[in-house]
């Protein structure tokens, strides 16, 4: 690799590459942050997927946002062409966090003089002017570790969603109409997972709501869920002995909706999935049950808490398990004990 040269008109156009998760967007935005800082007068633009494009809406670090429809890219030919579109805005910085094959298209196309990502293998070096080895430790700043050729240091920048006031207002609306009144305490809940051995049984969180119903009275849950899950939430719902501590929106909420009302919460629990990182984005505290991930996901602040069985196999990183003991085993006794008792310490309190 060659030192880094930046142009001596200075730094005019960076385009940084990170596709999906939802989560894995928003673990995006303190780099974003750290590149507004280290040049303020850049344009800064974000290659994302259509889904992701709402966590980026209204971020003042991000100018242009270029939204990868797979389904408009109806043809190869097509698809190229989009890329060569992206990649021909003049970019002098470009940074790919996922070297996956529709980033490398455009990686390849930019010509751009600097080219970041981590390190790559043999056969994609040639893509990339400088890459580094990921430092270990909290995902949003293992990302922007990437960002260290440019002598930018992560110091504890959080990912950021940015709300606009008439959406808090719709959270507050939506939240009265479906039962929570004055004097409760609002958890939002985050019960399903697409990766089986990331999520805690639905009857534990049946359970754990029922005993909250016993010893603490004044908790309300609201379940999230997203396409195909409500007959998911509704038997864990239909699974509680008493339900009146559950609120259930009359559909499924938007993913700014869904932030908004996270936003308002007293504090979110849940699986290891993009409903906590919004939470930490919207600074809403999180207690998240952790089966195959590890700590590496949870945001390094005492009010940001995660609770494991914490067995020899974990984290073990795998999508199939045939016994799933870290979470089958893990008692919703005990976590609710954790979660309460976080509540109790730094749940927000609401007007």
């Amino acid at each position: 690799m060659t030192s880094i040269v930046l142009p001596e008109g200075g730094v005019r156009r960076i385009l940084v590459c990170q596709l999906r998760q939802i989560g894995d967007v928003l673990l995006a935005t303190p780099a974003l942050t750290l590149l507004r800082r280290r040049f303020p007068e850049a344009e800064i633009h974000v290659l994302t997927e259509s889904k992701c494009v709402s966590m980026l809406d209204g971020n003042p670090d991000v100018d242009v946002v270029w939204p990868l429809d797979k389904k408009r890219l109806s043809s190869f030919f097509a698809e190229v062409a989009w890329y060569r579109e992206v990649a021909g805005q003049g970019f002098d910085i470009v940074v790919d966090f996922q070297q996956l094959p529709r980033t490398r298209w455009v990686v390849a196309f930019s010509g751009a003089p600097v080219r970041l990502s981590f390190t790559p293998p043999w056969y994609n070096r040639w893509l990339y002017t400088h890459w580094v080895k990921p430092r270990d430790g909290y995902a949003a700043m293992s990302k922007a570790s990437v960002l260290e050729p440019l002598g930018i240091r992560w110091d504890g920048e959080r990912p950021r969603l940015w709300l606009r006031p008439e959406e808090r207002a719709t959270a507050r609306e939506i939240l009265a109409s479906a039962g929570l009144a004055e004097g409760q305490r609002l958890v939002t809940l985050d019960p399903t997972h697409r990766r089986i051995t990331r999520q805690w049984p639905a009857l534990h969180y049946a359970r754990l709501m029922d005993i909250a119903a016993d010893k603490a009275p004044d908790v309300r849950f609201l379940p999230f869920w997203g396409p195909g899950e409500e007959a998911d939430i509704r038997r864990m719902v239909a699974a509680c002995r008493a339900d009146g501590n559950v609120l259930l929106p009359d559909r499924m909420l938007t993913l700014r909706e869904m932030a908004a009302c996270i936003a308002e919460a007293d504090m979110h629990l849940g699986n290891c999935s993009a409903p906590r990182h919004i939470a930490v984005a919207v600074d809403t505290p999180t207690c998240v049950v952790l089966g195959a991930t590890g700590t590496a996901w949870t945001f390094p602040s005492p009010e940001h808490i995660d609770v494991a069985a914490r067995l020899a196999c974990q984290p073990c990183n795998r999508n199939t398990c045939d016994t799933l003991q870290c979470l089958r085993d893990l008692a919703p006794e005990h976590v609710f004990e954790v979660a309460m008792a976080h509540l109790d310490r730094f749940g927000k309190r609401r007007d």
